[in-house]
């Protein structure tokens, strides 16, 4: 005996103006939480270790521990997602950030807080969670504006992570000079407050249309009317298929993308383990900048990846995605292989490192955008959130080869220009290998939408 079913379950709706400006909103701020968090942790993480009695070396490994922790969890949340819907997504990626930091704040050793700092891998995949979430809403929006600039106005979103950064740095120095340089419990256990707020905040949006048609299939199939589900799937303009989705990834049209796009993020990661997360190493052992000149270039670089973020952004809605991720990061590579083996002059310095920056950080808003069109609607969060997982592969392994190079008493730049000028330039290279999406695929889920093509 069939069940009555809500049309709406059966067919793509249409996404209002307010709605899709609204859940664009929550997802910047859902961005730049997770992002605080995540910073907070390498800022925080000398403190840390002064307070236990760490060697160097040791508060070094717990960090690379962590990296591998965060990468199970990331791989976890996107079948998660893809099972679970785009909406509680969002909840679970942003609960995950203020359940690491307040668990963090009761940190008692080593073991526990590579545990409970794995919890924040649900942070860090939140970027492909909302990604997911946004190209669906802005495939079926009947915002006209939004429609037009998707990539672009994506890129806002992305700009939550130079903006979380600065945040966190600002929230530490005024924790530190309120209640002393032991603080750090404190500091983790307010940052636990905006992340509550913004995933109740999460709990208001509404689910996306593609995933409500997708549960609907699937709930048919599970009840053995797979013709039923088969016809709604072909009539929503969705592919929907039985394999888990962790495997569809690596099936058919997807499994291309999936490779490339994996190799692209663990060799990019060479260069933001090199230039952003080491920064100040660079400028201070390999270009001899002082120590305070480094940091107030630091800061200053955020701002510099936020401009980036909106001009590849607006870039890749004219003259491709693709092509702006390939071209950014190849120029990227230059310019910090300009960094590296000219002078030293701080004028120069400032001028390449800035500019590496610019064209290292800003084609993310790109391709968190592209990779999330690569795959269908029912493996999307997984495919996206499976490759940006490979970051932190990409992060240990950088971060190996420099140690193990600096080790062998090969001097810091030379050490720099090998892996993070290289890693830059070649992830780009490499992404000249993936797949282009078809543009029109965005065209018929809005056709479909308006109840069939015009």
């Amino acid at each position: 005996m069939s069940t009555a079913v809500p049309e709406s379950a059966a067919t793509l709706r249409t996404v209002g103006v307010k709605e899709t400006r609204r859940a664009t909103a929550i997802a910047f701020f859902a961005w730049t939480i997770a992002v605080y968090d995540f910073i907070m942790f390498g800022t925080l993480l000398p403190d840390i270790g002064k307070s236990f009695g760490w060697s160097t070396s040791y508060s070094l490994l717990i960090s690379t521990l962590v990296s591998v922790g965060t990468f199970v969890v990331v791989i976890v949340v996107g079948p998660l997602v893809d099972r679970l819907g785009r909406r509680r997504g969002m909840i679970i990626s942003v609960g995950g950030t203020a359940l690491s930091s307040a668990a963090t704040a009761a940190t008692m050793s080593g073991a526990y807080l590579v545990g409970v700092r794995s919890v924040s891998g649900l942070g860090l995949a939140e970027q492909s969670v909302n990604a997911t979430y946004l190209n669906e809403l802005y495939a079926l929006t009947e915002d006209k504006k939004i429609k037009r600039n998707q990539g672009f106005v994506y890129s806002m979103v992305q700009t939550g992570w130079p903006l979380g950064a600065m945040l966190a740095a600002g929230f530490v120095a005024i924790i530190i000079a309120i209640f002393g340089v032991d603080s750090w419990r404190i500091a983790f256990l307010l940052a636990t407050v905006p992340a509550i707020v913004v995933a109740l905040i999460c709990r208001t949006l509404k689910e996306s249309p593609q995933f409500v048609v997708q549960r609907h299939v699937r709930r048919l199939r599970t009840e053995g009317r797979t013709e039923e589900a088969a016809a709604i799937a072909r009539a929503a303009g969705l592919d929907h298929e039985a394999s888990a989705p962790l495997r569809r990834i690596f099936q058919g049209k997807h499994v291309r993308n999936t490779i490339v796009l994996s190799l692209a993020w663990l060799v990019n990661w060479f260069g933001i383990q090199t230039f952003s997360v080491l920064g100040t190493t660079v400028l201070e052992t390999g270009k001899g900048i002082e120590a305070s000149n480094a940091l107030l270039l630091v800061v200053v670089s955020n701002l510099v990846g936020a401009v980036g973020y909106l001009t590849h952004g607006w870039l890749g809605d004219r003259l491709g995605r693709k092509r702006v991720i390939v071209g950014g990061w190849i120029l990227g590579g230059i310019c910090f292989a300009a960094l590296l083996l000219g002078p030293s002059d701080p004028a120069y310095v400032l001028v390449t490192y800035m500019a590496g920056l610019f064209f290292l950080l800003g084609p993310y808003a790109a391709i968190m955008f592209f990779q999330a069109e690569c795959f269908d609607t029912d493996c999307r969060a997984t495919g996206s959130t499976f490759i940006g997982a490979m970051s932190q592969p990409g992060a240990i392994i950088g971060g190996f080869i420099l140690t193990g190079l600096t080790a062998a008493a090969v001097p810091f730049s030379t050490a720099a220009l090998w892996v993070g000028a290289l890693g830059t330039l070649v992830s780009g290279l490499i992404m000249l290998a993936a797949r282009s999406v078809a543009p029109a695929h965005r065209e018929a889920e809005a056709d479909l939408a308006a109840g069939g093509p015009r």
